[in-house]
Order: C-alpha cells, then structure tokens, then sequence
C-alpha cells in the first residue's frame, strides 16, 4: 500500500509556500499527536505497575547535565525542522 495520497494537494492560499509551510505545519502536528498518546500510555503503565506516579513525573527538575542535554536536542530538532526555510535564507544572502 503506498504512502503518498493520489491526486494533486489542495490549495487554501495564493501563495504555493504557504500551502507547503501548512503541509510541513500540519504533518509536525501529527507526529506530536502520536508521541503524547504514546507518552501517555508510558506515564499510565508505569503508575499502575507502581513504578514511578504520573505526580512525580510532572514534578521532576532536571538536573544540570540533562538540561543541557535536553536543550541541545531541542536545538538540533528545531535546525531540522526548519531546514527547509534555513536554506532558502542562506540561498538569498549568497545572491
């Protein structure tokens, strides 16, 4: 079964780089719909087996190393994300 859809993309704006800076919008929005029902079941699963409560995990302070840690995988992810809009600046300021 193939993963493209068939047909052509709607088109909501005049602006054809809008309409992709939608489609990248909308397809972020699905991937962290998935990854909070995920994180959810973890967070559920590990309280009823009396691991760890959900309290504890929404009172936990990181200590030094993980949040920087953290905040360099949030820096790498967010580069990644707006790969595509880095490149059309870096292309712009060459000309």
């Amino acid at each position: 079964m193939s993963k493209k859809a068939k047909g052509k993309r709607p088109v909501y704006f005049d602006d054809p780089q809008i309409d992709k800076m939608l489609a990248i919008i909308m397809a972020l929005t699905a991937e962290v719909s998935v990854l909070r029902d995920r994180l959810d079941t973890l967070e559920h699963l590990i309280q009823d087996k009396g691991i760890i409560s959900i309290d504890e995990i929404e009172t936990y302070q990181p200590d030094e190393q993980v949040a920087k840690e953290r905040e360099q995988r949030r820096a790498e992810y967010i580069a990644r994300v707006l790969r595509v809009v880095q490149e059309e600046v870096e292309a712009l300021q060459q000309h």
